[in-house]
């Protein structure tokens, strides 16, 4: 399988792009937001890839990261939905809006996307749900996203730090979460944080 690809960009638009890489020209679908960050013509780039094989072709599809062609993957596993219209959902959203979707269960927004109604809207929340909050490279997004952290950097977060640590104390993702669940002191105080955690778990 075609996991990734480097070459020349040789072309592109807000659908797909041609790499040659080898002296062969590949041409990939993408998304809007994968294209918007292809350069100029002429630049190497390098896309992760995902190859769909049907009886009647071969389709090769570019990512800008690992994590969009995760969830493109994860995407095209729901019934009645394929590379088309995950495409149009990851043009519409990044990997993590669609998390921050999904958990919140707003099929207004995800009918928002081009193809997708508000029946398809509604599966695609309801089969990928248990998909995202069993899968461990959403875990994070997910424990930000209930925490109230969306629009706070992770690097950043004092709330982050807190949660990795908690973490590599031996407590599960849930324990953690409800522990700093509220917490208003100061963002930038990470032992603050982890205190005020571990004082609600019984270990101060």
């Amino acid at each position: 399988m075609i996991v990734s690809i480097r070459g020349t960009l040789l072309e592109r638009d807000m659908s797909s792009c041609v790499i040659e890489a080898a002296g062969v020209g590949y041409g990939l679908g993408v998304s809007a937001n994968t294209a918007a960050q292809l350069g100029e013509l002429g630049q190497e780039i390098m896309l992760y890839t995902y190859l769909q094989v049907r009886e009647d072709a071969q389709l090769l599809y570019g990512f800008i990261s690992k994590e969009e062609r995760h969830t493109f993957e994860k995407l095209i596993g729901v019934s009645g939905i394929g590379p088309k219209v995950a495409l149009a959902i990851l043009s519409t959203y990044t990997p993590q809006e669609l998390v921050h979707i999904i958990i919140d269960a707003d099929d207004k927004r995800m009918s928002q996307v081009p193809g997708v109604g508000k029946k398809t809207a509604s599966r695609i929340i309801l089969e990928l749900k248990s998909v995202f909050e069993k899968d461990p490279d959403f875990s994070q997004v997910i424990m930000n996203h209930n925490l109230g952290m969306d629009q706070i950097p992770q690097s950043a977060s004092a709330l982050s730090e807190a949660v990795q640590a908690l973490l590599s104390m031996g407590f599960v993702e849930e324990e953690a979460e409800l522990a700093l669940k509220g917490y208003d002191g100061k963002q930038d105080d990470v032992a603050a944080t982890l205190q005020y955690a571990l004082k609600r778990l019984g270990r101060s």
